[in-house]
């Protein structure tokens, strides 16, 4: 018996048995994942913050994942926000969206595709909010939204600032304009926090695109890129470059081009961003004796970030 027949079920083929490859489960279960190198162990990179050591590629994240290096391992508390009717129309394609929206929660443990928290950074109360990709693509639901609201009412009741971490690809279609409304919705809720004078800070991770970068993600006081590799877009870049019949420039969409043209005010790494935001957070709130006591920035990092909040 040779190598090939060993590896074979009976009556199995033997080019497919060959080119099987490993199911979305198999990869999710494993303890390897891929970068530029070719395989690397998840605890290595978690250890890391989950960026490749090499390629300082920032992995997606999860809400609790993130939380949990902004503000300290369990340092916040997580809110139940309200969960509107699944399904209001209905909606069917290659299966019912109930069906979908029952495997995201089984996948991520959330009953919607937002976390939204409150913790401390540098002694400046946060409100925050982030998207789980892995909930049907971070795509903005009725239930996103009333998440989103419940978050900067809670920031307006408790004179908070309230910190986005905006992440997905857009509107859920599945529920139609009852999605698109929640831009509107979103819109409106972020004008009265600032009515308030209360900070609206956006971190954009990869990827924001389509109508939660049309909305949300594009009103912050401060708009901060997680990383050099982020995916910040409207329409996708092969739409456009079909439309305009032009060569797009080179890393059109990533974050450090999206900082050229005036989108982006600073590009941060997973690893300073509570660090920063709770500098620029007391430049805003005017508790510079927290900048004096406990930062240990360079000069020149601290003139930039003082240039960012004014």
């Amino acid at each position: 018996m040779n190598w090939i027949t060993k590896i074979i079920k009976a009556g199995e083929k033997i080019k497919s048995a060959i080119h099987k490859r490993a199911t979305k489960e198999d990869i999710a279960n494993s303890d390897w994942t891929s970068c530029c190198k070719g395989p690397i162990l998840k605890k290595d990179l978690e250890e890391n913050l989950w960026v490749c050591p090499d390629c300082n590629k920032h992995h997606r994240i999860n809400p609790k994942q993130r939380f949990d290096i902004f503000f300290g391992k369990n340092k916040y508390e997580i809110f139940k926000t309200p969960i509107p009717k699944d399904d209001p129309l209905n909606w069917t394609d290659s299966k019912s969206y109930k069906d979908r929206l029952k495997a995201a929660r089984k996948k991520t443990g959330m009953n919607c595709g937002m976390m939204v928290v409150s913790g401390s950074v540098k002694n400046v109360k946060i409100t925050a909010v982030a998207s789980d990709f892995n909930f049907l693509g971070a795509s903005m639901a009725s239930a996103e939204g009333e998440a989103f609201l419940y978050g900067i009412q809670h920031a307006i009741e408790n004179e908070t600032p309230f910190v986005c971490f905006s992440s997905g690809g857009g509107m859920r279609m599945m529920e139609s304009l009852i999605s698109l409304s929640q831009m509107t919705r979103t819109t409106l809720a972020i004008n009265e926090l600032k009515s308030k004078n209360l900070p609206y800070i956006v971190v954009l991770t990869d990827p924001t695109a389509g109508g939660i970068t049309a909305s949300y993600a594009m009103l912050g006081d401060l708009e901060i890129a997680e990383s050099d590799h982020c995916l910040i877009a409207f329409a996708g870049a092969r739409v456009i470059q079909g439309t305009v019949k032009e060569d797009l420039p080179e890393g059109f969409q990533k974050s450090r081009h999206v900082e050229k043209t005036g989108f982006v005010d600073l590009i941060v790494d997973r690893k300073d961003l509570s660090e920063k935001i709770g500098i620029i957070l007391s430049i805003l709130l005017k508790k510079n004796s927290v900048i004096s006591s406990e930062n240990n920035e360079t000069s020149e990092d601290s003139q930039s970030l003082t240039k960012a909040a004014s």
